[in-house]
């Protein structure tokens, strides 16, 4: 069979079409355009409620695994899993990577959280957060930026010393500093504008984490660079459009990604069962 349905458009091209007649999609006929992460990460909407779903589930799943769930009266602390049960499905921090060898916790760690204010907060900043990178940099850019700044944000906080760090907020301060970075480089009015909003952004979180205890600061610094880094060496869309490299390394990640939490789960069954 010498046709595919276009992974961009779903129209039915030739394998050898350069370029989709119909969408403009650049090789159509692409092995690793036509398979189902490929598919999901054009969508961009589909992959934040995705993102989202599945930092719920593993909220959820915390609790039921937790010896013992937190009511403090604090709003901060209302509903959170045990440090143990955290540590056992992929916290990140000295204590994890250092006492457990659980390396592959710089990926799970941002999709963990310790209370219900904790993944409620972060989940509203990054749909909104996530949308506004989509429009600037793409569906695989801007999934790597995301997972890139997790990755960046956890590493950083490691090497600081910090004993157990979880959440989303590291890969959250990794799309302002794609922003960021966006604002700074492609100048002009929209470039001021971006970079203005990014910066109250910035101050805002540095404050917040100066006077809120418990913040995990080298998570959010090593996650903004990280989003800095991912934006100038990936582009963003007026600079060049989304290439081969940046869909086949989003791929990659993802699955990475899938199967890490695929592991962090399997270790939660072995403990209910």
């Amino acid at each position: 069979m010498n046709s595919v349905f276009c992974p961009g458009c779903k129209k039915l091209v030739s394998k050898d079409e350069s370029e989709c007649p119909y969408c403009g999609l650049k090789n159509p006929g692409a092995w690793y355009k036509n398979n189902i992460v490929f598919t999901l990460l054009r969508d961009g909407d589909f992959v934040i409620k995705l993102i989202i779903g599945v930092n719920i589930f593993f909220y959820v799943l915390s609790l039921i695994v937790s010896q013992g769930i937190s009511f403090s009266p604090n709003p901060l602390n209302f509903l959170s899993p045990d440090t143990g049960a955290l540590i056992f499905m992929g916290a990140s921090g000295r204590v994890p990577v250092d006492t457990y060898k659980i390396w592959w916790s710089f990926v799970s760690a941002s999709y963990l959280h310790g209370s219900i204010l904790h993944i409620l907060f972060n989940m509203i900043a990054f749909s909104q957060l996530y949308k506004m990178v989509l429009n600037f940099y793409g569906n695989s850019r801007t999934f790597l930026v995301y997972s890139i700044s997790g990755i960046s944000g956890f590493v950083l906080s490691y090497l600081s010393g910090t004993s157990v760090t979880i959440g989303a907020s590291a890969a959250i301060c990794g799309l302002i500093g794609s922003l960021f970075y966006y604002g700074k480089s492609r100048g002009g009015m929209h470039g001021k504008l971006v970079y203005k909003q990014v910066t109250g952004w910035i101050i805002s979180l540095a404050v917040f984490g100066l006077l809120v205890p418990g913040i995990d600061n080298f998570g959010h610094l090593g996650g903004f660079l990280g989003g800095i880094i991912t934006g100038f060496l990936f582009g963003y869309l007026e600079k060049k459009q989304e290439n081969s490299l940046s869909r086949v390394c989003g791929i990659l990640l993802a699955l990475l990604t899938f199967f890490v939490l695929l592991m962090s789960v399997l270790n939660c069954i072995n403990i209910i069962f």
